[in-house]
């Protein structure tokens, strides 16, 4: 059997502390898959002309997915090609309490859910601009009771909501709550109420699809209203999917529950792609501290490994994970311990040794 191909950038800033490590691991899993690295950024740039070459989107293509290093710089345009050109229009983003994890919460245990962002639409369409540039399409507020040229100077941003991209995504919630098979649930989020159009296409969608899925319940909640049932009441939540923008802001709230960023992993699937990466940006004030928490890197790998059916080892480094934060002189600095970053891998190691 042919090896899987999985390209790899190792991102910037602090973030080639935890990535070259993490595929480090993965090699020596004995995994059977060869780890790719194209040439982009200023490198490629010297050499080709351009930051993102053919050669590195081809090898994207040939790979069977990507796992991607947290980016502000020159693979910025790799990103993008990964979510608009692959079209991975579902961003997983599990929150799962683990006992070690420096929760606020006071009762973290149990916390098992997941938030499925929508990926490529709503304002992150990037369609923004100066008002005076729609001044004469007459748009008429009804909150503000005035057109929008009456309003004084400013700027736009376009919010849109498809049928095509809601119904995939949401979709894709309903068959996760049933790959899950724990409390069986779908929770639509949106501000419906404001936005009764926009927002109101996507919960009707919402509706309509849970609809077949009777095996499933549904439930659907205001954003704000459901912002303060996730803090209050957790455990009631499975699966949530949300537009674009309130799944950015969310999951990284949810991450906050069960102890930070540095724990949130992430993955991005489409019909025929996948790419993995941490929730947490570059973190720049920390670079070449050796104090960057792994944990969102090597849980994100995890979720690498179920997607190419390797679930038995993607099962062995979450226990892993687990058994490093039983010991309290394994976590690192945002954890509240003084471990170091090659600390912590140190004691992966040895826990997967175990496993």
């Amino acid at each position: 059997m042919d090896n899987k191909q999985v390209a790899v950038f190792m991102g910037d800033d602090a973030s080639p502390e935890v990535m070259v490590p993490t595929v480090d691991l993965l090699r020596g899993m004995d995994l059977g898959i060869d780890f790719i690295e194209p040439v982009v950024g200023q490198i490629a740039k010297e050499k080709s002309g351009t930051l993102f070459p053919d050669e590195a989107k081809a090898q994207i293509d040939a790979a069977d997915a990507t796992f991607f290093g947290s980016t502000s710089g020159d693979s910025t345009p790799v990103l993008f090609y990964l979510r608009w050109g692959k079209q991975t229009f579902a961003n997983l983003r599990p929150c799962v309490y683990v006992p070690g994890f420096n929760s606020p919460m006071a009762r973290p245990d149990g916390i098992d859910f997941a938030i499925i962002r929508e990926n490529l639409e709503d304002l992150y369409l990037g369609l923004e601009g100066d008002t005076q540039d729609l001044a004469g399409l007459n748009l008429y507020s009804r909150h503000a009771r005035a057109n929008l040229g009456d309003l004084g100077p400013g700027k736009y941003a376009i919010k849109a909501i498809t049928e095509a991209g809601s119904e995939r995504v949401i979709r894709f919630a309903f068959e996760l709550a049933r790959k899950r098979d724990k409390q069986r649930k779908v929770t639509v989020t949106c501000k419906y109420n404001m936005l009764a159009v926009a927002d109101g296409l996507f919960l009707e969608i919402g509706k309509t699809i849970a609809q077949e899925y009777p095996d499933i319940e549904f439930e659907h909640f205001i954003v704000d209203d459901f912002l303060c049932r996730m803090i209050t009441n957790p455990h009631a939540l499975d699966v949530v999917v949300m537009p674009n923008l309130y799944g950015d802001i969310m999951s990284d709230g949810a991450a906050g529950l069960i102890g930070g960023l540095g724990l949130a992993p992430s993955g991005c699937y489409g019909d025929n792609y996948a790419y993995f990466e941490s929730a947490h940006g570059t973190a720049p004030d920390i670079a070449g501290q050796n104090i960057i928490n792994p944990t969102a890197t090597v849980l994100s790998a995890a979720m690498l490994l179920d997607y190419l059916d390797l679930s038995a080892p993607a099962d062995q480094l979450r226990q892993a994970i687990s058994t490093v934060y039983a010991d309290t002189a394994n976590l690192t600095v945002d954890q509240g311990g003084s471990a170091s970053t090659s600390g912590f891998f140190d004691a992966l190691h040895r826990a997967l040794a175990n496993t």
